[in-house]
């Protein structure tokens, strides 16, 4: 959305300096004057640099403006991609199968383009074994590297373990 403009007579500047509504400088002008032409011309006067010395109108048609506004906000929204961040979760004494499985979801979810967070949660005594879950998580990085970068190495957070991976990029994919 683009910021409040001032238009018409809520501008308190003695005198502007105006540009058309076809884009050209008219020069200094005193407010009046410059009210005066945006209404022949069936416009607003709008302030668009309120800072500037003397400050800066524009003759324009303000709604129109603030439709076009509105509209380029709503297409780069669009256009925006969220990045989904999935998690799985593994145990530092997972068995193959399990572990498959497992590997199964993470390739999908690499596959649809989401991030994802592998994490072990360490219960018990198992947090004196750090290494056997740091092996889990090397074992799942080894496995996905053919489709997937680590952005950040396993690492300890409390008492829980994770690893994060994102999909390969398509410069990435050419590479290997």
């Amino acid at each position: 959305m683009p910021r409040n403009l001032i238009l018409n007579e809520d501008i308190r500047a003695r005198e502007v300096r105006l540009i058309g509504e076809d884009g050209q400088q008219v020069g200094v002008v005193s407010k009046n004057e410059a009210l005066n032409k945006a209404a022949d011309a069936g416009l607003d006067l709008v302030l668009i640099s309120p800072n500037a010395k003397p400050p800066v109108a524009r003759i324009m048609d303000y709604g129109k403006y603030r439709f076009e506004q509105q509209k380029k906000a709503k297409e780069n929204r669009k256009n925006q991609k969220v990045m989904a961040v999935k998690e799985i979760r593994l145990s530092p004494t997972i068995e193959g199968n399990d572990f498959d499985t497992k590997l199964k979801h993470v390739r999908k979810f690499l596959g649809k383009g989401a991030k994802v967070r592998v994490s072990i949660r360490f219960r018990g005594r198992a947090i004196t074994h750090k290494e056997l879950g740091k092996e889990v998580l090397e074992k799942m990085a080894d496995q996905v590297s053919d489709i997937s970068t680590v952005t950040t190495r396993p690492k300890m957070e409390g008492r829980s373990m994770f690893l994060m991976l994102a999909p390969l990029s398509k410069k990435d994919k050419k590479k290997k």
